[in-house]
């Protein structure tokens, strides 16, 4: 009944104009319907029933209901216990993990399994043989002929045909060379040339090749051949998933002080000790699959299995990994498997001279907004691309898991756009979400945590708050381990933007602070990437903006903008740090307010480097305040690495916030008070505050301290003592100092 209420007649329509639309013997059956069926012998016999379309409609729904019940969801009770209301949609849950289990038995039925079918880079693209030939495997159903060409043989456009095979794919074998070395040597430049059903000889690289590059002040990529004599020998094994989550988002190429593209040995020589000094326990890589427009920031990809040449090789690149291993640092890429870059000549589109080889064809495969391709999630080629694609990164580079971006485009048919969510579970189970990208990320997820259950760690980008995104595939839900608490950053800009602090609502900053999903894991984050961009202003540039320039030395005279811009900056960090998530991202430099913008280099800005960089020479000077921010963070970050308060389960209580006194104050672990007082001019003695567990506590981490460039109005070495009196909520009572525009952290000393 519930399937029949949401559909109703209007979606018949919706269905037809949409084209997404099954047509068998002339009754037009919408594919997600036609998905739940196992056959078409029900609607062949719906077919002699004189009836109208939405009759027709209704009984199919039913159907489908009477037949989603029988579907098996092996632990969809565990859900249920987390999500009562769940149950409404119970059908559609089981309806999707229908359709996911459906496919995986066609890869075991076809493929040999999971583990075999999710190996495409072992038999497709160019490989040398055992005997030092050449083999070459590709998929390109609509191409005419396919030829390779290259350095080898002096980019002779014809010499050397594929052979056409079924299914699509495209076959080459050269012998070795009558010296029995290889004919392509190591390093050399090569590319496919497509004879499109157009007529044309278009060059382009391989979907599968490992390295691609371009000479300097030349805009067109050549694939390169890489063999290397001797590879890389990785000396550390993955880290196991830390229990507490810390990451540094970062990009390589911005990594450097100088205005310059900073490379893989930089990055790991410079950049991981200083990571691992801060306490963070994870890195995330951003722009690694390679992208010809740097200034896309890595969002528009064009090799998906080479690592980006321009920071440096892939053997820098592993070497760069098993560094961070040996820091027991966990190393995330930044994958995107959401969409592709429009380029023709560097990149997977139009690859075999049509738009639906890889993607799907016409509208439906264009995102407007990113003016990027979208991928054909039921093309059997393309998901053998996509999962291998994962594995390739963490077999050949020893990636400890992903965080998928452009998750909610991939859940949606709309891809989200113009859409607010607010949180009705109708706007998740209905029509508009995209059943074949859902199951995409769950086959994703179900493969990783399988063959790799000690260390993976899957994120995922979605704004939307799709229930059970973060669910185990196994109860109905999507798989993914975490996903980014997006809602954060937009609350911190937006305040920052429209409010003076005197006036915040603290109520709902603590709500949009805890308003998260029951066992779904957030990461949580003041600011990432993409309020560093130009257009937008880091936390700090919208708290000080023009006084970092005059204001931020030790020399210069007081400035309240500084003084307040400093003081709420940290602030802002350690109360999403301790009340965000089960997690905590911080973007490159931004734990020290690096100032300004990010803008890569582009004609708009003449190709200036100014701004694409990250000036650590700042926070290196003693002589400025940088140091302050950067001090704090460490510490928060230590703090949490030694009570783990961000660790899953771990205890969260608010019993204060005050909206007058601008007083927030919450406990963690039983063993943490968190105490926030953001008034800008009014401090409080013997404020009482309410502490479950009585006993002698400590301060552990004091935001006025000297270390962080504060006033030092508090007296580290006090003891406080709880007494017997009930207050907020809490069995117990204390009585703190709590100076203006400062945070606190009180310690249960044992």
């Amino acid at each position: 009944m519930l399937l029949k209420k949401r559909f109703g007649v209007m979606l018949w329509t919706k269905f037809q104009t949409e084209g997404r639309t099954e047509r068998r013997d002339q009754l037009l059956i919408p594919s997600e319907i036609s998905a739940g069926i196992k056959s078409w012998e029900f609607w062949l016999l719906l077919l002699k029933v004189e009836v109208s379309h939405v009759r027709l409609l209704l009984l199919g729904l039913h159907h489908i209901e009477s037949m989603s019940s029988q579907i098996e969801v092996p632990y969809i009770d565990k859900l249920f216990e987390a999500d009562g209301y769940l149950r409404l949609h119970e059908g559609e849950i089981r309806r999707r993990y229908g359709c996911f289990k459906k496919l995986l038995s066609q890869i075991d039925a076809n493929e040999g399994g999971l583990e075999k079918f999710t190996r495409g880079y072992e038999r497709f693209g160019i490989h040398r043989t055992s005997d030092n030939g050449i083999h070459v495997l590709e998929w390109a159903p609509m191409a005419e002929g396919i030829y390779l060409r290259g350095d080898f043989n002096s980019w002779n456009q014809t010499q050397y045909p594929f052979k056409k095979l079924d299914f699509g794919k495209w076959e080459l074998t050269i012998p070795p060379n009558p010296d029995g070395s290889c004919p392509i040597k190591h390093n050399t430049k090569v590319k496919l040339v497509m004879h499109t059903r157009g007529g044309k000889m278009e060059d382009r690289l391989c979907p599968w090749a490992k390295r691609v590059t371009r000479e300097e002040k030349v805009p067109v990529y050549d694939q390169v051949f890489w063999d290397p004599p001797e590879q890389y020998v990785f000396k550390h094994k993955h880290p196991k998933q830390p229990a507490s989550l810390r990451i540094y988002e970062s990009h390589v190429g911005i990594a450097s002080w100088q205005g310059k593209v900073a490379s893989y040995p930089e990055f790991t020589r410079d950049m991981l000790p200083r990571i691992a000094k801060l306490g963070y326990n994870a890195i995330q890589l951003m722009a690694i699959m390679e992208h010809a427009y740097y200034a896309s920031f890595g969002y528009q990809v064009t090799s998906f299995f080479a690592a980006s040449g321009r920071f440096g090789t892939p053997e820098e690149l592993k070497e760069l990994v098993d560094t961070a291993h040996s820091l027991g640092i966990v190393v995330l890429l930044d994958v995107v498997h959401s969409h592709a870059s429009k380029n023709v000549v560097d990149g997977l589109n139009m690859f075999d001279g049509s738009d639906s080889c890889y993607f799907h064809s016409g509208g439906k495969g264009t995102h407007d907004l990113w003016d990027s391709r979208l991928f054909n999630y039921t093309q059997w080629e393309t998901l053998r691309f996509l999962l291998s694609n994962l594995r390739w990164w963490i077999e050949e580079y020893q990636f400890d898991g992903f965080r998928f971006d452009g998750v909610t485009s991939m859940l949606y048919h709309s891809h989200g756009i113009g859409h607010g969510f607010s949180g009705d579970y109708n706007e998740y189970f209905g029509l508009n979400t995209d059943t074949d990208s859902l199951v995409y990320m769950m086959m994703s997820n179900h493969m990783l945590h399988t063959l790799y259950p000690d260390f993976i760690i899957t994120i995922a980008e979605d704004v939307s708050g799709m229930p059970a995104l973060c669910r185990h595939v196994s109860e109905g839900g999507g798989g993914f381990d975490y996903r980014l608490a997006m809602a954060l950053p937009d609350m911190w800009i937006k305040n920052l933007k429209e409010k003076s602090d005197d006036d915040w609502d603290f109520s709902n900053i603590i709500h949009t602070l805890t308003n998260r999903r029951y066992t779904e894991k957030c990461i949580a984050y003041a600011e990432s990437h993409d309020q560093a961009l130009v257009g937008d202003k880091t936390l700090a540039f919208w708290l000080m903006d023009k006084e970092m320039y005059t204001h931020m030395s030790e020399l210069a005279p007081p400035s309240l903008i500084i003084d307040r811009g400093m003081a709420l900056h940290k602030m802002i960090r350690l109360i999403t740090m301790g009340l965000g998530g089960e997690g905590y991202l911080n973007f490159i430099g931004n734990e020290f307010g690096h100032p300004e913008w990010l803008d890569f280099p582009r004609v708009g800005n003449n190709e200036s480097f100014h701004y694409c960089r990250r000036q650590w020479n700042l926070v290196d000077d003693n002589l400025l305040k940088y140091k302050y921010l950067a001090n704090f963070d460490r510490d928060m970050q230590h703090l949490e690495k030694h009570y783990g308060w961000l660790a899953p389960g771990a205890q969260q209580y608010v019993s204060r916030k005050h909206q007058s006194d601008k007083v927030v104050v919450f406990e963690r672990v039983n063993k943490l008070v968190f105490i926030f007082n953001f008034h800008a001019n009014k401090s409080y003695t013997d404020y009482k505050i309410g502490v479950n567990v009585p006993g002698k506590y400590k301060i552990v981490l004091d935001s006025d301290s000297g270390v962080y460039g504060g006033h030092k109005r508090l007296d580290h070495s006090t003891d406080f003592f709880t007494f017997n009196e009930a207050w907020d909520d809490r069995q117990n009572a204390l009585m703190v100092y709590i100076p203006c525009r400062t945070a606190i952290v009180l310690a249960k000393q044992d």
